[in-house]
């Protein structure tokens, strides 16, 4: 690689991030699970207590709308999105899970903010629990990263 090339490197520093977190309590020991892996790892890169905000909604499909008025404030420079979507018998999981993903997506292209989706969609209970730990975790690096990336893209 050709060392003029300008490169930003990835920055896992929480520090001055203002972090918004939206969770869904559908399935909740698998949200709250999601919320205390996420929340731990905020702190642990650096965000401040008091620069977190958690909100709670009743399930997937009402976390875009909640998302969108965060962003819409201005008071964050990233946003996490918490839930889990497990497949049933009925055509509901798909609508769902592509409904609730695609908002998420909007949000995030609509305001140029960072979000890390972590709204988890399985076939069962058990695959759902296996991946807390990985997803809360990455939802709390992607945030950070993105949310560095961005403000460095913006001087």
């Amino acid at each position: 690689m050709s060392k003029n090339i300008p490169t930003i490197a990835p920055v896992l520093s929480g520090a001055g991030l203002r972090i918004g977190v939206v969770m869904s309590r559908f399935n909740t020991p698998v949200c709250e699970g999601l919320r205390d892996v996420c929340l731990t790892e905020l702190l642990a890169l650096g965000v401040a207590e008091q620069d977190i905000v958690l909100c709670s909604v009743a399930g997937a499909l009402e976390i875009p709308v909640v998302l969108q008025t965060m962003a819409e404030s201005d008071r964050f420079d990233g946003l996490i999105a918490l839930g889990a979507v497990i497949r049933g018998d009925t055509y509901h999981f798909e609508l769902v899970a592509n409904e609730s993903g695609a908002g998420v997506t909007r949000v995030g292209l609509d305001f140029g903010i960072a979000i890390a989706n972590a709204i988890l969609t399985t076939d069962t209970d058990e695959q759902a629990e296996i991946r807390i730990k990985e997803k809360g975790r990455d939802a709390a690096r992607t945030v950070v990263e993105t949310a560095n990336l961005i403000k460095a893209l913006q001087v």
